[in-house]
């Protein structure tokens, strides 16, 4: 399962990077989340970027799923692309 799991990960990760569909923040922030939970797990690091406030919204999302393993993650992922992302 997880070399399957991997694949689609890796899909939707394409789809997701590919899109130019703006997503409301509450979509973009979950999929930060589960991207970082799926392939950082609880090693976490400063989000990227010059704006404080929305590193800090980043940061926060990602705590909130740390319970998460990386394959609840991935699947969380997935999900989240499929439904907002796929066949769009």
């Amino acid at each position: 399962m997880t070399k399957k799991l991997d694949i689609a990960f890796a899909e939707a990760y394409e789809i997701s990077s590919a899109t130019s569909i703006k997503l409301p923040p509450d979509i973009m922030l979950q999929l930060y989340a589960y991207y970082k939970q799926a392939t950082k797990g609880s090693n976490y690091e400063q989000p990227s970027g010059d704006v404080e406030l929305r590193n800090a919204f980043k940061l926060n999302a990602w705590f909130q799923v740390s319970q998460m393993s990386d394959d609840e993650a991935k699947k969380e992922y997935i999900n989240l692309v499929n439904k907002y992302l796929k066949n769009k």
